[in-house]
């Protein structure tokens, strides 16, 4: 969806489940960014400041408001549930069309269904670990483009299996934000520069 679209009051309350007044309230109270329409006086939200406000109010982003670039979708595969929300939230928030796998085996109908550009891929997961993950997407040709950014507290020696495996980086858990901002923006430029390369 185009952030530059606005959304009524009445809009704006159904994503948050309360009555149109309510976000009137937000909105004087200066809570929540709006304008008013000229002559009428209806309040008008554009999407990126409500997103904004839900955020800062830890209120789920519905989908359908999230940007969505083909060229920036990211594939969580990440099987503890907290750190994989944490995950989605910096990296929706940064303007990235992200999807979760739980495990090995899910990341492998994902791959297929929301083909991302970068994969973010734990190590230490039951079933299909990280490695066989990787081995797998390796041997098929149609991946050869997903770039892999392994996530994990997996040792160094661990972490360079990996990348003899087919990952392109590698981030130690714990992390800061910014670190794996940094590494999925660096992947995508990477995928851009090949892009223009090619063109």
């Amino acid at each position: 969806m185009d952030k530059t679209r606005v959304l009524t009051t009445g809009e704006a309350a159904k994503y948050c489940g309360v009555n149109f007044r309510t976000v009137i309230r937000w909105i004087e109270r200066g809570r929540l960014s709006a304008y008013k329409l000229p002559g009428r006086g209806d309040h008008r939200i554009k999407v990126e400041d409500f997103i904004r406000f839900l955020e800062s109010n830890e209120m789920p982003v519905p989908d359908e408001l999230c940007p969505q670039a083909s060229a920036s979708k990211v594939l969580i595969v990440e099987d503890q549930s907290e750190m994989a929300s944490a995950m989605r939230r910096v990296l929706r928030r940064a303007g990235y069309d992200v999807e979760v796998a739980a495990d090995g085996f899910a990341a492998g109908l994902m791959l297929a269904q929301h083909q991302p550009t970068v994969m973010t891929l734990d190590i230490k997961m039951p079933g299909m670990d990280g490695y066989e993950v990787l081995r797998t997407m390796r041997e098929q040709a149609v991946y050869n483009n997903v770039k892999v950014l392994v996530v994990s507290a997996e040792t160094p020696a661990g972490m360079q299996k990996a990348l003899e495996f087919g990952a392109n980086d590698v981030l130690s858990k714990p992390f800061d934000n910014d670190e794996l901002l940094d590494k999925v923006e660096a992947l995508m430029g990477t995928v851009s520069d090949v892009r223009i390369a090619t063109a």
